[in-house]
């Protein structure tokens, strides 16, 4: 499980930081162009759009490793360490079977584009070439002229199945008493404080926030 983890926490931090970089420089060639050049690079909005989706479905799951997903645990905080663990388990089971259904409907929607409407393309996005071999799968040989819908849309089981390997492993971590909650606290400013003191250097205060000297 934890190798595993390390192999996915790899592929997600790339991925973040790889579609990052690509929207940055997307969006800045084409505010050159349009107002240095005065044109315009047509599929750069709806590839932008797709990558948005990619990265907000990709960080969820990256999120709940960190811990960075808000919530209220005043009641939980609240309870003996027993029942504070069980309480997270069931919390955990909750997430769960809530990822699990997402990740059915997610691939109930995106394997209609890929079987059954694989014809169907993106509005603006071209094809790359190097991918033009996937028509000779899903497209009869017939070469793509945009992009098909499916391989952006792929965002959505990946990102959900990423989404429960997640859970599962936080679940683990608390089974285990390696983690206490699956969300950070809910009183935002200690979270807020924690990463200004850590930005200024100061990782004591940073590992007791509020706490003076």
């Amino acid at each position: 499980m934890e190798r595993l983890g390390r192999i996915v926490n790899s592929i997600e931090e790339t991925l973040i930081a790889g579609i990052l970089g690509v929207m940055t420089l997307i969006t800045f060639a084409n505010v050159i162009a349009r107002y240095v050049f005065n044109d315009n690079i047509l599929w750069a909005l709806e590839t932008t759009v797709f990558l948005f989706a990619w990265l907000v479905l990709i960080g969820m799951s990256y999120c709940v490793k960190i811990t960075a997903h808000l919530g209220v645990d005043a009641v939980v905080t609240a309870l003996p360490p027993r029942l504070r663990k069980i309480a997270t388990l069931l919390a955990v089971a909750a997430c769960l079977l809530f990822a699990l259904l997402l990740l059915k409907g997610s691939w109930d929607y995106w394997s209609k584009f890929a079987f059954q409407l694989s014809f169907l393309e993106t509005n603006d996005v071209p094809m790359p070439s190097w991918l033009q071999w996937i028509a000779t799968y899903t497209n009869d040989g017939e070469a793509y002229e945009k992009l098909p819908r499916f391989v952006p849309y792929f965002a959505l089981p990946l990102g959900v199945a990423l989404l429960l390997f997640r859970f599962l492993e936080a679940g683990w971590r608390i089974v285990t008493d390696r983690q206490a909650l699956i969300i950070v606290s809910h009183e935002v400013e200690d979270a807020i404080e924690d990463a200004a003191a850590a930005a200024a250097g100061n990782p004591g205060k940073a590992n007791n926030p509020g706490k003076e000297g």
